[in-house]
């Protein structure tokens, strides 16, 4: 029986869904760790210890990440994954499902402190490395990202920036591009009450609220909502009239409003591994008509095809963006077949159930491999 540590970053949403109720939507998050154990997988977390990472932990994270960036290099949560090496020591296999301890990990697994094969999570990963200063230290993280057993990228152009990154500097580790997923049971259309034209829903960095809020501006006779986060919201200028801003809501309520609204748009400023991918399925599961942003990180891999099952618009291009929403919200015959062709794209390619399968082979793969040296 395989026993898979899961490293997470130690955040407020991913205590709450660890403590939410088997079968929440919200535990998406935990990137398949319910799944996996229902497959007979023997799982365990970094966040199983309720309290903050013991002193020497945080002491020793303040170190070694002064000692890096003083370097030229890229930190990290080194307090949470210090904090639990020991634990993770006894696992056959570590999933690092973000770059926040992935880093770290790798750095421990170069350094011979992580023993099991580690499959590392990329997101957003070619910035990072692209804030490295000095080819020492570039050298230093691509042997360290060579010394993992396979890296998982949920974007393919993310997938093909960080191959040639490593042949570059002399290192082969297999990459995977693996598409994200979404649970097609708790994101279905429920048939509620337009309460809203427009949505927008998204909390990382590269949304283009700015773009959006200028669009709302030019039509005014559309109502829009954006719901994001509070330190989000409070980097907005004031929008007009028709906008309404939320912060912070619970998972359901998120759901519901995207729900409840007759159009989705997910403006996105150009970069490697986000194309709003979570929200997107989401809203595709839905079977809402979704305008998004041509970015490299969905323009392969995510089936999507512009006017089929969604509308892709080039970055930061508010006509492009007007015009696509306007199209959605005055035909309702085509956005319903818009939005019932989006449903079926990722009930065929892009379900919560083939995300994990690929993860565990992933896992599993690594497993063997390690046994069949040993």
């Amino acid at each position: 029986m395989t026993a898979v540590f899961y490293a997470f970053r130690d955040s407020p949403e991913r205590r709450n869904a660890l403590q939410s109720p088997l079968g929440s939507a919200e535990r998406y998050v935990l990137y398949g760790l319910d799944q996996l154990r229902a497959r007979g997988l023997v799982v365990r977390h970094n966040l199983e210890r309720p309290e903050r990472p013991p002193p020497w932990a945080r002491a020793a994270s303040t170190a070694v990440k002064g000692a890096l960036e003083r370097a030229g290099g890229y930190g990290g949560d080194f307090a949470t994954v210090l904090g639990s090496l020991r634990e993770a020591n006894r696992a056959d296999v570590v999933f690092s499902t973000v770059d926040t301890v992935g880093i770290p990990l790798m750095l421990a697994k170069r350094a011979n402190r992580l023993r099991p094969p580690l499959v590392y999570a990329a997101i957003g990963l070619p910035e990072r490395l692209g804030r490295l200063r000095g080819e020492r230290i570039r050298r230093l993280y691509a042997s360290a990202l060579g010394s993992t057993a396979a890296v998982v990228a949920y974007s393919e152009h993310e997938a093909n920036v960080l191959r040639e990154w490593l042949a570059h500097h002399g290192e082969s580790v297999p990459v995977s591009f693996v598409p994200f997923g979404v649970d097609t049971d708790h994101f279905s259309d429920f048939g509620g009450e337009a309460t809203v034209d427009v949505i927008s829903v998204g909390a990382d960095p590269h949304r283009d609220f700015e773009l959006l809020l200028d669009v709302a501006g030019r039509m005014p006779d559309r109502s829009f909502r954006i719901v994001t986060t509070a330190d989000r919201v409070r980097t907005l200028a004031p929008g007009p009239d028709n906008v309404t801003l939320e912060a912070d809501l619970p998972f359901d309520e998120m759901r519901r409003r995207l729900g409840e609204a007759r159009a989705v748009a997910l403006p996105v400023r150009e970069n490697s591994y986000s194309g709003a991918t979570t929200v997107l399925l989401q809203a595709l599961a839905l079977a809402k008509p979704v305008v998004v942003t041509r970015t490299k990180a969905i323009t392969s891999g995510y089936g999507l095809v512009d006017g089929e099952n969604a509308r892709l618009v080039p970055p930061g291009d508010a006509d492009a963006l007007e015009h696509a929403l306007q199209d959605a919200l005055g035909d309702e015959w085509r956005a319903r077949a818009l939005g019932a062709s989006g449903r079926a794209t990722v009930e065929r390619e892009l379900t919560w159930e083939l995300y994990v399968d690929r993860i565990e082979e992933l896992i599993l793969n690594a497993s063997a491999l390690q046994k069949s040296r040993s």
